[in-house]
């Protein structure tokens, strides 16, 4: 099972169910990957960053139990990680620093190039939280298979496709991405959501927050079909209650605003 995954930059090839998405990089416990634009020789480094101002080997990430460390091998630039959910949150890794442990369960990585920026995104789905059912000091603690982040995005897009479900009847039609960006781009997380990012949430969920098997569902590429997608999340979801009817408040009200009366 892997601790973190990291989206490259770079351009992807096209998949059947539209725009192309980029090739990740999975990596479990004791696994590490180096960053940079690569070693003499032609060599690339795993995580490439195909700009002259960044170093041959600019860093390494490493893969812990459920959370990442991040070496900075510059002797002079910081490199910063931002919080992709934490509304400007980051953390600045010094120069030289080796295995500064990273706590974000969606992350950027931003280094100075002579390009603007160079950047890379990783994702640790499976950060551990506690269970509030737990007692302290009552031995080793039961790992929840399907540790979902109530404060993630992730976890309202999970709720705005399960929410027809919830409300009506269970065979309702589900939303599609377009539909589940517009029912939640009232709030301020989500002002700038897009389908495409609904789909990568949608991706994240199924691949490791809740680790579907889509291997009968899979097109000769490997992707799988974007509707089979959504109607297992949402039975899974609906199934074991990680979606309940409660969570149905996260999502913006449905109710619209009384006419003013005209004093015409």
């Amino acid at each position: 099972m892997e601790t973190i995954i990291v989206q490259p930059p770079g351009p992807s090839a096209p998949d059947a169910d539209g725009p192309g998405r980029p090739a990740l990089l999975h990596m479990g416990p004791g696994d590490v990957a180096e960053f940079g634009r690569g070693t003499p020789g032609g060599r690339e480094v795993p995580i490439l960053l195909p700009d002259p101002g960044i170093s041959r080997r600019a860093g390494r990430l490493e893969a812990a139990e459920d959370y990442w460390r991040l070496s900075n091998f510059s002797r002079d630039t910081a490199y910063v990680v931002e919080n992709l959910e934490g509304a400007g949150e980051y953390i600045t890794v010094a120069p030289r620093r080796l295995g500064a442990p990273v706590p974000f369960e969606f992350s950027r990585v931003v280094l100075p190039a002579l390009n603007g920026t160079a950047e890379f995104k990783v994702f640790a789905p499976q950060h551990a939280y506690l269970d509030e059912r737990s007692a302290p000091g009552a031995g080793e603690q039961t790992v929840h298979p399907y540790a979902l982040d109530v404060t993630a995005k992730y976890f309202l897009v999970l709720v705005a496709l399960c929410e027809p479900r919830l409300r009506e009847l269970s065979d309702s039609a589900l939303p599609g991405a377009g539909d589940i960006a517009e029912r939640l781009r009232p709030l301020d997380s989500c002002r700038g959501l897009t389908r495409s990012a609904v789909n990568y949430h949608i991706d994240y969920l199924a691949s490791a927050k809740l680790r579907l098997d889509l291997g009968d569902e899979s097109g000769a590429d490997g992707t799988a079909r974007t509707g089979a997608k959504r109607a297992r999340l949402a039975s899974l979801a609906l199934r074991f209650g990680l979606v309940r009817e409660e969570h149905l408040a996260l999502l913006p009200s449905r109710r619209r605003p009384a006419p003013q009366e005209s004093h015409a």
